[in-house]
């Protein structure tokens, strides 16, 4: 199990680019299952995450190529051997539920197994079931796994019953290839969505509202290959580096920023004084998104004025919320942070209290955070939540002295490079194995 000695109160410099997403990834990997054809995806993340998608695509008989620099070629034309399906890749990865979606159209019946991911409390599957099954899709849940029985798909109107963002892809997956015409109401517009449906319709699929969240999507009788798609970059590893460039009081240049994603984000920092620039404004790779360069400099920041807390797209990201928690042991006050979505990611943000953070737990969605905070180091094992996990680290960069952060693969099942990105921009952190 490796760790990371970190010898903080370092400032960073420079810049940093921002990474592709995971979340899309791991969504398009899945729905290459969709396509009797090859798909070529670029700027695919090197995470942990991504690779176990990879095995368990593999292990049902998908042709997998991954040819480096980000460029992995999938194809599923061959026949799908879901019997032979990677139990403990499975197993560990939430995303593994885009099987319902994926195999809609594909197989009869089969199992998934029951999935891990981030302990955040109950995270029920119930959504998925509620969705799909008016596409056709039955299923049950079993002891530690579920039973998935496909019945000839039909199109449905969908009131999605959570706005989930993995619950929303299952069912455009499902109904990209159900005959008719499906009306999704309530759907999640998040980044990771609008790139699937931009994906699928470069396959073919015939699908209006991308972005909003009601999807009109009109069934097609098959999906042909794509030939280069390049992933998103991701907003939250975009607001990651900005918590730590922020954090650390540095002046900092995170590039390849969706701004859109990140909107409500920069007004929250405006409003606590934080001082930045937007340049360099374009188009992404896959020319969908808008992107810029995001220049951050030492401020003077005070709390704010009213709670944060996260929302559907567009409010602020569920996922970006707990990044605002080191900003504001920064701020002169205190703000109350509402993580309503998650019962345990909240109480994570206990584990700052041993880096000198005034936090103070008011029950398991809401939390007290006071600035400004001199951080002290200390040694930290990480929580068993990516966000969380990253914020540890964030508050032992701007802690002066060595700092030991031990069970760092929970980081690395979202971030690619991160410690040495953050070292090539001044940061000091070398990775050991325990």
């Amino acid at each position: 199990m490796p760790y990371a000695t970190i010898h903080g109160g370092k400032k960073l410099h420079g810049s940093i680019a921002t990474q592709s997403t995971k979340n899309s990834a791991m969504s398009i990997l899945f729905a290459a299952l969709l396509i009797k054809g090859k798909v070529t995806l670029r700027d695919v993340p090197a995470i942990n995450d991504v690779r176990k998608v990879i095995t368990l695509l593999r292990s049902i008989g998908v042709q997998v190529d991954e040819k480096g620099k980000g460029e992995v070629a999938v194809d599923a034309s061959g026949e799908i051997k879901i019997g032979n399906l990677d139990k403990r890749a499975s197993e560990s990865l939430r995303s593994s539920l885009f099987l319902f979606g994926a195999l809609a159209a594909r197989e009869k019946t089969y199992r998934v197994y029951r999935s891990g991911g981030c302990h955040l409390g109950e995270r029920t599957v119930r959504p998925h079931l509620f969705a799909l099954q008016k596409l056709g899709v039955s299923i049950v849940t079993k002891a530690g796994y579920y039973q998935v029985t496909n019945h000839p798909l039909q199109a449905a109107d969908i009131v999605m019953y959570e706005s989930g963002d993995t619950t929303t892809e299952n069912a455009i997956m499902a109904a990209a290839l159900a005959p008719g015409t499906t009306t999704i109401t309530m759907a999640s517009a998040n980044y990771q969505v609008q790139d699937l449906c931009y994906f699928l319709v470069k396959a073919g699929a015939k699908i209006k509202g991308i972005g909003t969240t009601t999807l009109v999507i009109t069934g097609v009788k098959k999906l042909h290959s794509v030939e280069e798609y390049p992933i998103m970059p991701d907003p939250i590893v975009s607001m990651t580096l900005l918590s730590a460039a922020i954090t650390t009081h540095s002046m900092l240049t995170v590039t390849n920023c969706p701004l859109e994603f990140l909107a409500l984000e920069l007004c929250k920092l405006e409003v606590m004084g934080q001082k930045f620039a937007v340049t360099n404004r374009r188009k992404s790779k896959n020319g969908h998104f808008k992107v810029a360069d995001i220049t951050v400099s030492p401020s003077v920041l005070k709390a704010l004025p009213d709670k944060i807390y996260g929302r559907p797209f567009p409010g602020l990201n569920i996922d970006n919320l707990p990044l605002f928690v080191p900003i504001l042991t920064q701020a002169k006050g205190r703000t109350l942070v509402h993580d309503w979505a998650y019962e345990n990611r909240a109480v994570y943000s206990l584990d700052l209290q041993k880096l000198g953070a005034r936090v103070v737990l008011l029950d398991a969605h809401r939390l007290w955070v006071e600035g400004p905070t001199k951080f002290t180091a200390g040694e930290l094992m990480c929580p068993p939540a990516l966000r969380p996990a990253v914020n540890v680290l964030i508050c032992m960069l701007a802690a002066k002295g060595t700092s030991i952060l031990r069970n760092t693969q929970v980081i690395d099942r979202g971030y690619e490079n991160l410690y040495a990105l953050l070292s090539a921009a001044g940061a000091e952190i070398t990775i050991q194995p325990d």
